[in-house]
């Protein structure tokens, strides 16, 4: 039976350790399928990719990371979801599962009134086929994924300015906020989407990491 971590807001690095504890224990069996839904101070995130040789805000930390994609942006106001998945028992489909993931957003967004979709030949979650209010990068060692989503809710979008993220303007980077016009909780995001994680993947439980347990409430 799938599960649901949520650990509220928790610095890059330690959730990033912990992540890649949780992947090889689904490797090993020993936890079922599980989504990470957490808030990151600010930090920008390396993917395979590189950053194009970019010039990135020396201000804010820099990890490189194993996920697809190029750089991106996480900070407070974003929703970040890390779904730890054993594809091996479902067929070894990585673009099913990036997809699903987009739906995961898809859905979450939709139920706060906020239509959005895929764009052909781009990754993550799209307004209006032109504005881009969620990234999807993911990694997958011997068949169990890691990394994940992140929707902008209430972000900083003055950040995205200051660099390119996925390689894109990063005037192309909107939030749900703007989107709606009105304040829109991490919470109100959240729960949708685990119920789109409950619907996609199986019913979910709610427990807490006994080492990362949360240091803020989910707002």
């Amino acid at each position: 039976m799938p599960a649901v971590r949520d650990w509220g807001r928790r610095e890059y690095a330690d959730a990033l350790s912990e992540m890649r504890a949780l992947r090889a224990l689904r490797r090993r069996g020993e936890i079922p399928d599980t989504l990470l839904l957490v808030e990151h101070p600010g930090v920008i995130t390396v993917g395979v990719q590189g950053a194009d040789g970019d010039t990135l805000p020396d201000d804010l930390p820099v990890v490189q990371v194993e996920r697809g994609g190029k750089s991106t942006y996480h900070g407070p106001g974003q929703l970040v979801g890390y779904p730890i998945v054993d594809l091996d028992a479902r067929g070894r489909d990585v673009r099913r599962f990036v997809r699903e993931v987009e739906q995961l957003v898809i859905d979450g967004l939709d139920a706060v009134g906020l239509r959005t979709g895929r764009v052909a030949g781009k990754r993550g979650v799209w307004v209006d086929d032109a504005r881009k209010v969620a990234s999807v990068g993911v990694a997958i060692e011997e068949w169990v994924t890691l990394h994940g989503f992140a929707v902008n809710v209430s972000t900083d979008l003055s950040v995205f300015a200051r660099f390119r993220p996925c390689g894109y303007d990063g005037a192309i980077m909107t939030s749900a906020e703007r989107e709606l016009g009105r304040p829109v909780s991490l919470a109100e995001v959240s729960e949708p989407i685990v119920r789109s994680w409950e619907a996609q993947f199986g019913t979910a439980s709610t427990v807490t990491s006994p080492e990362l347990s949360p240091v803020a409430p989910r707002l």
